[in-house]
Order: structure tokens, then sequence, then C-alpha cells
């Protein structure tokens, strides 16, 4: 845990697993913290209905953290999704396709987001802008990759005359690494809050609960998620009987 926070920090979060992380990392650092959400007419909407159960609970069990914790803003960009249908605006089917890239891949969304966040944040005062993007273990999208958040980051600097700072604490993690991140912010309570509340399944299902969250437990992000906790349970095993 940080022990002096300072500052104040604008949160991506989408109400999934990664963004759940992140919000626990940046209310650990910083003394004033929002958030923001954003409505492009995806899929997997039900992501923006676990949104306010997370923030709640995330005040309830730490409070320390609720105390930081600033406004929600839910920003309506649903004309984003008509741009380019993809299975995660649309009903298509989650495939690779020719290009390399998954179905699940909404051009320019990320960098959409961070233009909004940036617009939000200048006028709130609030110049760091935190985001789950990762290029560890991930989808093969381009925009969640270092090297173009870099490049996002100076054009904004730039177009806004402001020093805009993008953070992603999850960028050279793995999803093993993710759950353990989360486990050292905020121990079995915090994780079962990510297992309980959080969702990230690309289909949008919450029929089935997992030992990692709920989700179909087929497509891209559910694999991810639940190869993630079983080598991160593994893992702490291992350390568990090591220090016996």
């Amino acid at each position: 845990m940080t022990e002096s926070p300072s500052g104040s920090a604008l949160v991506l979060f989408s109400g999934g697993q990664d963004s759940t992380v992140c919000l626990g990392w940046a209310l650990d650092r910083y003394t004033r913290v929002e958030t923001v959400g954003f409505d492009y007419g995806q899929r997997h909407g039900i992501e923006l209905e676990c949104r306010r159960r997370v923030r709640d609970e995330i005040a309830r069990r730490f409070p320390a953290w609720g105390a930081r914790l600033g406004p929600d803003h839910v920003i309506d960009v649903s004309s984003f999704g008509a741009i380019g249908e993809t299975a995660l605006t649309s009903g298509a089917e989650i495939e690779m396709l020719s290009t390399g890239l998954p179905s699940t891949f909404v051009p320019g969304r990320n960098l959409m987001f961070f233009v909004y966040a940036a617009a939000l944040g200048y006028r709130r005062g609030l110049v760091t802008l935190v985001a789950g993007m990762c290029e560890t273990d991930f989808s093969g999208y381009p925009d969640c990759r270092d090297a173009t958040l870099q490049a996002l980051e100076r054009a904004i600097r730039l177009g806004t005359e402001i020093p805009f700072t993008i953070e992603t604490p999850l960028m050279w993690l793995t999803k093993a690494e993710t759950w353990a991140l989360g486990d050292r912010l905020g121990g079995d309570v915090f994780v079962d809050l990510i297992v309980e509340e959080t969702h990230t399944c690309y289909r949008g299902a919450r029929e089935e609960r997992h030992p990692w969250g709920y989700g179909c437990g087929t497509c891209p992000a559910c694999q991810l998620r639940a190869k993630g906790f079983a080598e991160w349970q593994a893992s702490r095993a291992g350390l568990q009987a090591a220090s016996r």
C-alpha cells in the first residue's frame, strides 16, 4: 500500500476486472479519484450496470478508499458503435479475422476514450488518466499497446497545452499478475469484490458463476481471466507451501 497518497486522477472505469484493479491502484495512490465510463453501444453492456455496484462496494468495504472516491461520469458515445460493426457492438460471431485481429476489436475505441477523458479531465482539473490497457496478456488490439498510448499522451498534451499523463499500471503484467496486484492492494476482500461484482465477458453472460467470476467461459476475455486466475492460485499455493 502507498503510504502518502497525493494528487488526483481520472480512471477510465468499465466495471470489468482490469479497470477495477486500476481503480484500486489509483485510490491507493491519489487523494482524489473520479471515474468515467463510456456507453458506446457495446454488446457486453452489463459492465455498465456493474459499475455502480463496484464503486458502492469499494466505498463500503474500504472506507479509506471511499473517502477519496469522487464523482462518476458516464459519457454517451453510442453512435460510435455504428461507425463499424464488430462483435462487441453487434451480434456478430466472436472469431479471429484474416487481419490477425479478433472480431471484438473496435477500431479507434481506446483512442476515442482518452480524448473524451482528457476533455473531462481538463474541465475538472484531473490531468492523470488511468486505464487498464495491457500488451502482455491481451487480444492483440493495437490501441492497447504502450507505444500507441505514449503517442496519444503526447498528442493530447500538444492539443490541450496541459501536461496530461496516461498511467497504465497493468501494461506489462500477465493476467495472473493482475490478480496478484489486486490481492496486494486489498487482500481477499478486494479479490472477492472483483470475482463477485465485476464483469468482463464479451458476450455479457452473467448466468454462470465460475471461480474467477461470471461469464460465458468461452470468449477470449473469459479464457484470459480464467487462465490468469488459475495461474495466480497455483503460484499463491506454491508460496504458501514453501513458507510452511
